[in-house]
């Protein structure tokens, strides 16, 4: 995304995160209200294919999106690229409700709740019935802060008691979560801390990222 936010480590924007190598390229447009707020999907689409392509030329073997709202142009883009692509966390969503129980959900905490709609659940969901509940983090002081207004200074300790705080919620208040999903891509540095206070398995656009990376890259085994 075009955006001014921090990186810190566990981010996905910040290619230490990782122990493979990592191309980014930044689409130009793709700001918070043009891919969240009020999506811009028709110029979007083609600038993230172009950007897609770009990467493919350079040799990368599989294409991740930056933010979870972009599982819009998922079917776009696959059809677009020669590379597998991977464009949202949301994309887990059928998996992980393979995992549980038939009476589990899943809580998604997301960046803009108000602003994750059925069109994106749609999308990800494939026509999989998948029981979920939404929380949105745009009313943390912090998190507002630091991604939604992008002032450039990223508190990680209270962003990390917001989003605890808003997985302790939704525990709360739905007894029968039994996994949760991060959507946002500055979230997963706070995951760790997510599990211990829920005990919950949780899922992030990192975990995507290393599933589909042991698919594309297979780790060679000694004989």
């Amino acid at each position: 995304m075009e955006c001014h936010i921090p990186f810190p480590p566990g981010s996905p924007n910040n290619a230490g995160t990782f122990d493979f190598p990592v191309l980014y390229a930044k689409v130009g447009g793709a700001t918070m209200d043009a891919l969240i707020y009020d999506p811009q999907y028709d110029v979007l689409r083609d600038q993230f294919i172009d950007a897609g392509k770009h990467l493919v030329e350079q040799g990368v073997k599989g294409i991740f999106g930056g933010c979870g709202f972009m599982i819009l142009f998922q079917r776009e883009l696959s059809e677009a690229l020669s590379v597998p692509v991977f464009s949202s966390s949301l994309m887990q969503l059928p998996m992980i409700s393979h995992t549980l129980g038939p009476e589990q959900a899943i809580g998604i905490i997301t960046a803009s709740g108000t602003s994750l709609s059925e069109a994106h659940m749609l999308a990800a969901l494939n026509g999989v019935d998948v029981p979920y509940v939404i929380g949105g983090l745009e009313d943390g002081e912090a998190f507002k802060a630091a991604i939604h207004d992008q002032c450039g200074i990223l508190d990680s300790d209270a962003i990390q008691h917001e989003v605890v705080g808003k997985a302790l919620e939704l525990q709360q208040s739905n007894a029968n979560i039994g996994a949760i999903l991060l959507e946002c891509t500055d979230l997963p540095p706070y995951a760790a801390a997510v599990h211990e206070a829920t005990g919950l398995p949780i899922f992030d656009v990192n975990t995507l990222i290393h599933w589909g990376y042991s698919a594309i890259q297979p780790r060679v085994y000694a004989h």
